[in-house]
């Protein structure tokens, strides 16, 4: 694999494209290697759910547009960032708000934890902000063909 990918794509800020970017996530991410049908891709597309919606609920209008970008790192590390022209960054609720949203980033918070990985909110020289996830890859080893298990030949099996 190469020492260095990168993938983006910017799109309107409407829920349509919440939809939209886990899609475009799950292609790049099978053609860097990862299975959709992996606990990586999973959170992965998970987390670009939670910034993704983010960017569109919590903007106000006021970014037309986000950006999804991913970059893997000599197959060491993905880095997933949502950026938006929104100059407010996200906020953390207290623990005793009761919502039915707004849970987002408690939730990203939580998987980039658990995957070992780091989370980041930076400005942007435009005046919005990036959210950045930094994960371990760990694309899983190649699954052997069915009947490409060797079976031990008659004569090779103990105690005949």
């Amino acid at each position: 694999m190469a020492d260095h990918l990168e993938a983006s794509i910017t799109l309107p800020s409407e829920p349509a494209s919440v939809s939209a970017a886990r899609g475009f996530v799950v292609d790049a991410l099978a053609e860097w290697g990862l299975p959709a049908d992996t606990e990586q891709a999973d959170t992965v597309r998970l987390i670009v759910s939670e910034l993704a919606t983010n960017a569109v609920q919590h903007t106000f209008g006021q970014s037309p547009t986000f950006t999804v970008g991913l970059v893997l790192d000599r197959d060491e590390h993905l880095r997933i960032g949502v950026t938006d022209s929104h100059p407010r960054f996200p906020r953390r609720l207290p623990a005793a708000v009761q919502q039915d949203n707004g849970r987002g980033m408690v939730i990203i918070r939580w998987l980039t934890a658990e995957c070992g990985g780091r989370l980041a909110v930076r400005p942007t020289r435009e005046g919005g902000k990036t959210v950045t996830v930094e994960l371990p890859w760990a694309v899983p080893a190649a699954r052997p063909a069915t009947g490409a298990l060797a079976s031990p030949a008659q004569g090779d099996v103990p105690g005949r």
